[in-house]
C-alpha cells in the first residue's frame, strides 16, 4: 500500500504552528511567573514604605498617649488606605490590639497572622505574607517608637493576594492577545513562504525533487558523452564523469571557472546570443571534439549553458569498427564465393566424364579442409577466432594466399571481457596486411599461430612478404601513416588495432627486416584489472 506524503507546505504551516504555540506557551509561562514575582515585590515594597511612613507620622505617635487612640489614628488611617489603595492599614501597640482597621467591628480585637514578633520585638522593618482577617495577603510592617525610642506600636499596611492574582491574571490576557495576533502573523507568513517555496520548486515536493536529482546524477553518468552545465557567470554548476576523463580533470570542479578547463569561447557566445550552437568542431589537448551547447532560459533571461562533447576519435573508431565487421562479412561471403566456384568446377568435371579429376580434387580439397577444420575446430575452442579464422580462409583462398594455422595452436573460449568486434578490428587489420604483404609474392604465405598459455593469450601473425625497416616500425601506429599507396583515408587500420588492443590492457610487439617478412604479437591479459577511478 502507498504511503500518501505530506506536502511541503502543509509541513511548513504545523511547523510554524507548532512553534508559535510553544513560544506563546513558554514566553506565557515566563511571563506569568516574572509578573507575579514582579507585581507581589512592588505591592510588598509599596506595603513596607506605606507602613514606614504612617509609622513616623507624629499624630500617630502622639494618639498612642491618649486614653482612645482608635479616635485618632482609626480616620487617619482609613484615609491613608483609601488615597493609597491599600487593602488595609492596621496599626496596633505592642500587645498586637487594633487602634485601626477597614472593618470597624474588629478594632480592639487582636492582630491576626501571627508576624508580628520580628517588629514589636526586634524592631524590624519587614515584608511577610499570611492569613488575616480579610484573608491571605502580603504585608509591610513597621515598628512605632516614641520619643524615647521605645516601641510602642506596630503598623501593618497590606494587598490582597487575591487581588494581586487577579492583576497578574488581566496582564496575561493582554500579553495572550499579543501572543496570538504574533502567532496569526506567524502562519499567515507561513502559508505565503509555503506557495512561494512552491513557485520556486516548480510545484515539486522535496522528495519529487530529491528523486529528480538522483535520476540527473544516474543519467549524467550513464551517458558516455560528455556534459558540462554553466551558470550566467561562466562557473561550472555540473559536470559527469565522462567529461572530466575527456579533459583529463580529477576532483571536484563544481564554482570554478570554465575558462582554461575547457574551450570557452563558443559556450560565452551562446551566453550572449542565447542561439545554441550545433555540431561545432574543436581541438583541445590534442584532441578533436564534437561540441553542441545549448542555452539554459529561466523565463525570458538566459541563466546559463548545458554542453555536450565527445572525442572525434572515438566516433571514428566506432566507423573503423563499423568498417572492419563489414569487411569481415566480405571475407565470409568471399569464402562462400570461392567454395561456389569449385562446386561449379566440380560439376564441370563430372559433365565431361572427367571422373578421376573429380575424385582427385574432391580428396584434395577434402584433405585441405579436414587439416585447417582439425585446427580451427578441435585446438580453437573460442567462436569468435573461429569464425574470424573461416572468414580470412575463404579471402586467402580467393586471392590465392597460402593462409596457414600453426597446428601447435590451441586456444580455449575467451574472457568475456574480450569482444568479438575488437578482434575484428584487432586481427582483422593485422591478417589483412599480412595478405596485402604477401600478394604478388612468390609463395607468399601468412601463418597464424595462438596460444592461451599463461597470463596472457597471444596472437601471432607472420608473413614472408617485404619486410618493414626498423625507421618505420616506430611510426606504425600512427594515426595516418602508412607505406601503402592510396588515398588519404588509409593508415588507420593498426591504429584502430592498437587502441582496441590498449582498450583491454594489452599490446602488439612487431618484429621485422627488410626482405625477411614480419612478425606481429598479440598479447592480452585473460584478466582485465580495472584502473582506480579518482573522479
Amino acid at each position: 500500500m502507498k504511503t500518501k506524503r505530506i506536502s511541503l507546505q502543509i509541513k511548513i504551516f504545523v511547523l510554524a504552528m507548532l512553534l508559535g504555540l510553544l513560544l506563546i506557551l513558554l514566553l506565557t509561562v515566563s511571563f506569568s511567573y516574572k509578573e507575579s514575582k514582579q507585581i507581589e515585590e512592588n505591592k510588598g515594597r509599596m506595603a513596607l514604605e506605606l507602613s514606614k511612613t504612617v509609622s513616623f507620622i507624629p499624630t500617630v505617635i502622639t494618639a498612642f498617649q491618649t486614653n482612645d487612640p482608635a479616635k485618632t489614628i482609626q480616620p487617619l488611617a482609613e484615609k491613608i488606605r483609601k488615597e493609597t489603595g491599600a487593602e488595609f492599614i492596621v496599626i496596633g501597640n505592642k500587645n498586637g490590639i487594633r487602634y485601626s482597621h477597614p472593618l470597624l467591628s474588629k478594632i480592639g480585637g487582636e492582630m491576626e497572622g501571627g508576624d508580628n514578633d520580628r517588629a514589636l520585638q526586634n524592631g524590624e522593618y519587614y515584608i511577610s505574607k499570611s492569613i488575616g482577617t480579610l484573608g491571605p495577603s502580603i504585608r509591610g510592617k513597621s515598628p512605632i517608637f516614641n520619643q524615647k525610642g521605645e516601641i510602642i506600636g506596630i503598623v501593618s499596611v497590606g494587598f490582597l493576594l487575591e487581588d494581586i492574582h487577579e492583576q497578574i491574571n488581566k496582564n496575561i490576557v493582554k500579553v495572550l492577545y499579543v501572543a496570538l495576533f504574533a502567532l496569526f502573523i506567524s502562519v499567515t507568513g507561513s502559508i505565503i513562504l509555503g506557495r512561494n517555496i512552491r513557485k520556486d520548486t516548480m510545484g515539486l515536493e522535496p522528495y519529487e525533487i530529491a528523486r529528480l536529482y538522483k535520476e540527473k546524477n544516474a543519467i549524467l553518468h550513464a551517458v558516455k558523452e560528455g556534459i558540462l552545465a554553466i551558470d550566467q557567470d561562466g562557473y561550472i554548476t555540473t559536470m559527469n564523469i565522462p567529461a572530466k576523463k575527456l579533459l583529463n580533470l580529477q576532483g571536484s570542479v563544481r564554482h570554478m571557472k570554465v575558462d582554461g578547463l575547457f574551450p570557452s569561447e563558443y559556450l560565452y557566445e551562446v551566453l550572449r546570443t542565447g542561439a545554441p550552437q550545433i555540431d561545432k568542431e574543436m581541438v583541445w589537448n590534442d584532441k578533436t571534439v564534437i561540441v553542441n551547447c545549448t542555452p539554459l532560459f529561466d523565463g525570458n533571461k538566459n541563466s546559463g549553458v548545458v554542453v555536450s562533447f565527445r572525442d572525434k576519435t572515438e566516433i571514428e573508431q566506432m566507423v573503423n569498427t563499423i568498417s572492419e565487421v563489414k569487411s569481415y562479412s566480405e571475407d565470409l561471403r568471399a569464402q562462400t564465393h570461392e567454395f561456389t566456384n569449385k562446386l561449379y568446377v566440380l560439376l564441370g568435371l563430372l559433365q565431361l566424364g572427367e571422373y578421376q579429376q573429380a575424385i582427385e580434387m574432391i580428396q584434395t580439397e577434402t584433405q585441405t579442409v579436414q587439416f585447417q577444420n582439425s585446427v580451427v575446430f578441435n585446438q580453437i575452442k573460442d567462436t569468435k577466432i573461429q569464425a574470424i579464422l573461416l572468414g580470412k580462409l575463404g579471402k586467402s583462398s580467393e586471392k590465392k594466399i597460402k593462409f596457414e594455422i600453426a597446428s601447435d595452436s590451441y586456444l580455449g573460449p575467451l574472457p568475456p571481457h574480450i569482444k568479438l568486434s575488437n578482434l575484428i578490428v584487432i586481427l582483422g587489420n593485422i591478417i589483412d596486411n599480412a595478405f596485402e604483404a604477401v600478394y604478388g609474392v612468390e609463395s607468399g604465405t601468412v601463418k597464424f599461430f595462438t596460444t592461451d598459455i599463461g597470463s596472457d593469450i597471444i596472437f601471432e601473425i607472420a608473413d614472408n612478404g617485404k619486410g618493414i625497416s626498423d625507421k618505420e616500425i616506430p611510426l606504425l601506429f600512427q594515426k595516418g601513416y602508412t607505406t601503402k599507396n592510396g588515398t588519404a583515408s588509409r593508415g588507420f587500420g593498426l591504429w584502430n588495432a592498437e587502441e582496441a588492443t590498449l582498450e583491454m590492457n594489452g599490446m602488439i610487439e612487431v618484429q621485422s627486416a627488410p626482405d625477411s617478412g614480419t612478425v606481429f604479437t598479440v598479447y592480452l591479459p585473460k584478466e582485465l584489472k580495472r584502473r582506480g577511478n579518482s573522479e
